[in-house]
C-alpha cells in the first residue's frame, strides 16, 4: 500500500478503526496539512476585500481598529483569500456504494472523505452543506457554518447507510438550479451510470456557476476483477444473482470499466473539471489535496 507521505494516520485500515467520524475526520486532515505552520487556505495579500462584524474566535490582530475608534464596533479585515467560500459535498449513497473486498465500503471510504472535508472548510470559517442521494435526494443538510454545522454534517453521514438504485446524472441535474451559493461542488461517487446524463448534470453546474470536482470511488477489486475461483455476483441495485467463471469475464469487464472511466475523464477534462480516481486501498490525502488544489486556484482566480 502506498503512502505518500508515510502517514499512518491516513490509512483506511488504521482509520476503520477509530471510532465516530469526528475523530477520523481530525485525523485526516492533521495528517494532510503536517508540516504547514499555517493554513493553506489564507494567503498573506494585502488586497482589501471586505469588514465583517467580529465574532467570538476571531484573532485580535485582524481587528480594524480605525473603524472602531471611527464607529465603536468590532469590524475585522477579510483579504480576498478570506472570503466565505461554498463547499457543497453530495455523496452517493446507492446500493453499488454498499461494496467493499476490504474490511470497508465505497460508501465508508466517501465518508470519511466528505467528513475531512467539511472539518477543514468549516474549520476555515467558510460554508459547507450535505446531499446524500440515490437516484434522488434523500438526506440534505443545507450549507452554514460553525461548529453545529460540522456536527450536523457528520450525525448525517454517519445515519446513512447504502440503498436504491444509482441515479447520478439526474440528480445533479436536478440539484444544479437549487443549489443557491455558488462554490466548489465535491461529488463522492463510483459514477456507475449512464455517462450523458453525469455530463449533462454537470454542464448545468457549470453554468450556474458551480465548479464541480469529480470524486470516483471505486474498490481495487473492481478495477483488477483479480478473482481466481467460480463466483456468485449479487447485484446490489436489483440485477438479479449470476454464477461466473470470473477468467472469462476479466478481460471484457476490465476493457469496459476502462472505456467507461476514460470517457467520463475525456467529458470532466472538455469541461475543465477535475476528476480524481480513488482506490479505497489508497489513503485520503489525494482527496485534501486536490480540493486544496482547486481552493487556491479559484482564490488566484478571484484577485483577477
Amino acid at each position: 500500500m502506498a503512502h505518500s507521505r508515510g502517514d499512518k494516520r491516513l490509512d483506511p485500515a488504521v482509520l476503520d478503526r477509530l471510532e465516530g467520524l469526528e475523530l477520523v475526520a481530525r485525523t485526516v486532515v492533521e495528517g494532510t496539512l503536517a508540516g504547514h505552520h499555517r493554513s493553506p487556505l489564507r494567503g498573506s495579500s494585502a488586497e482589501f476585500a471586505q469588514h465583517r462584524e467580529y465574532v467570538a474566535g476571531d484573532e485580535l490582530r485582524r481587528l480594524d481598529w480605525k473603524v472602531f475608534a471611527r464607529s465603536d464596533r468590532l469590524v475585522v479585515k477579510e483579504m480576498f483569500e478570506e472570503t466565505t467560500l461554498a463547499c457543497h459535498l453530495l455523496v452517493d449513497a446507492s446500493e453499488s456504494m454498499a461494496f467493499g473486498s476490504l474490511e470497508w465500503s465505497k460508501f465508508d471510504y466517501a465518508r470519511w472523505c466528505a467528513a475531512a472535508l467539511a472539518h477543514l472548510v468549516i474549520g476555515e470559517r467558510d460554508t459547507s452543506g450535505l446531499v446524500l442521494f440515490d437516484a434522488k435526494e434523500r438526506v440534505k443538510v443545507p450549507p452554514s457554518s460553525g461548529e453545529r454545522q460540522k456536527h450536523a454534517i457528520w450525525s448525517a453521514l454517519e445515519a446513512a447507510a447504502p440503498s436504491g438504485p444509482t441515479g447520478v446524472g439526474g440528480v445533479l441535474q436536478w440539484l444544479a438550479g437549487r443549489l443557491r451559493k455558488r462554490g466548489i461542488v465535491a461529488i463522492y461517487s463510483d459514477f456507475f451510470d449512464d455517462i450523458p446524463s453525469v455530463v449533462e448534470g454537470l454542464r448545468r453546474l457549470r453554468h450556474d456557476g458551480h465548479e464541480p470536482i469529480l470524486f470516483q470511488v471505486l474498490d481495487p477489486l473492481e478495477l483488477s476483477f483479480d478473482i481466481a475461483r467460480l463466483v456468485r455476483l449479487d447485484g446490489l441495485e436489483g440485477a438479479g444473482v449470476l454464477k461466473v467463471d470470473p477468467k472469462a469475464l476479466r478481460q471484457a469487464y476490465v476493457a469496459e470499466l476502462t472505456a467507461h472511466n476514460r470517457e467520463l475523464a475525456r467529458h470532466a477534462a472538455t469541461m475543465g473539471i477535475d476528476h480524481v480516481q480513488l482506490d479505497t486501498s489508497r489513503t485520503l490525502e489525494t482527496a485534501l489535496t486536490t480540493y486544496l488544489a482547486h481552493r487556491k486556484a479559484r482564490a488566484r482566480g478571484g484577485r483577477r
